[in-house]
């Protein structure tokens, strides 16, 4: 069965930098996948960060662009997200995603960026 765990979150202040990480397991490799990044924050909806094609092709949301880096390591099945330049407005709920045909989600891990 295909997991995904996302790890790195946690409390930065504004102008801190985070890096999440999610580890796939169950999947001999996750290089037949385009993998991502959504988050959700309290009452609104979820909304695409940042993905990558299994050709290395990635896209970001307007409001992450130029501060945000996804990368993904097929080797390791690993896929991340540098954060940088982190504002209020990012904090959410953060959920890794991968999708070959059926998707596949991580259970989310929590960024709060505040004083």
């Amino acid at each position: 069965q295909v997991q995904l765990v996302e790890s790195g979150g946690g409390l930065v202040q504004p102008g801190g930098s985070l890096r999440l990480s999610c580890a796939a397991s169950g999947t001999r490799s996750i290089s037949n996948y385009d993998m991502g990044w959504f988050r959700q924050a309290p009452g609104k909806q979820r909304n695409l960060v940042a993905s990558v094609t299994t050709r290395g092709t990635t896209n970001y949301a307007d409001s992450v662009k130029g501060r945000f880096t996804i990368s993904r390591d097929n080797a390791k099945n690993t896929v991340s997200l540098q954060m940088n330049s982190l504002k209020p407005e990012d904090t959410a709920v953060y959920y890794c995603m991968m999708s070959m045909g059926r998707t596949y989600w991580g259970q989310g891990t929590q960024v709060t960026v505040s004083s």
